[in-house]
């Protein structure tokens, strides 16, 4: 009885091995279709980029067709506004900005000021990135156009809060995100209409501030080399499953081998 209950756990240790290397196998070719569907998409979106970028800026329409638009219409695609800025509506919004790519990095705000668009309804412009011991200048929007003013810029689609985003300092005017939505909300404007998109305006002269975007949008791109690590887990599982069941087959049974006496005959 003792026997056969140690060869019936051995098996079924045997066969939960194999399933384990199995679902494994599996789960790894799965994460590599996936990582290819990423690749896809993310091929996608930079040559969608790229072909707006080479559009003519085409103006902001009336309010009332902004919810007829599709939500990522505007995203990357070159516009033009006219209004008139409040600056006094200002909002900051707190980011890091990589050293090295222009002369202002590190910590610091977007300076996201409205814009009361000539055709109505509110836009929000982010007139470009200033470092945060400079916050206290630019809490009203520093020294900015007055006036109606027209302006080309990129558009780019309000962010999307996560539920680790924290909620705005309303006290100092600091948002922690570019969602046009909460943007409003930290104004005197909550009555008006707010587009679902904002204004990045471009560099202008070399240590001007606020500093405008300095380079065109780049997207990470890793999704082949993830894919190829996966792939390859799900080729090396099996080979190893196979080395492991070629040893269990080759063990004699007990999994010890027989021992011999000193003349060779087995004791």
């Amino acid at each position: 009885m003792s026997g056969a209950r140690v060869t019936g756990r051995s098996r079924l240790l045997f066969w939960s091995f194999i399933i384990l290397m199995l679902g494994l196998t599996g789960l790894f070719v799965a994460l590599g279709n996936w990582q290819m569907q990423r690749l896809a998409e993310k091929d996608a979106l930079i040559a969608s980029v790229a072909e707006r970028a080479e559009l003519a800026p085409s103006p902001v329409p009336h309010p009332s067709e902004w919810d007829a638009v599709a939500p990522d219409y505007f995203n990357y695609r070159p516009i033009t506004l006219t209004g008139t800025y409040r600056h006094d509506q200002t909002v900051l919004v707190f980011t890091s900005l990589p050293t090295g790519e222009a002369r202002y990095g590190g910590p610091g705000y977007w300076v996201m000021t409205p814009l009361l668009s000539d055709r109505g309804g509110v836009v929000f412009v982010n007139r470009g990135f200033v470092p945060e011991q400079m916050r206290a200048q630019f809490a009203e929007g520093g020294a900015g156009p007055e006036g109606i003013v027209t302006l080309t810029g990129v558009g780019r689609s309000s962010e999307a809060a996560s539920s680790f985003t924290p909620g705005p300092d309303r006290q100092r005017g600091i948002e922690w995100v570019r969602d046009t939505g909460r943007l409003l909300a930290m104004t005197d404007l909550d009555g008006e209409p707010v587009a679902s998109f904002y204004l990045d305006l471009p560099p202008g002269p070399r240590g001007a501030l606020p500093q405008g975007s300095v380079s065109a949008p780049s997207f990470s791109n890793n999704h082949l080399g993830y894919a190829i690590t996966w792939y390859g887990f799900a080729a090396i599982t099996p080979l190893l499953l196979l080395g492991w069941i070629w040893r269990q087959t080759r063990r004699p049974a007990g999994g010890r081998r027989p021992r011999t006496s000193s003349g060779g005959s087995p004791s």
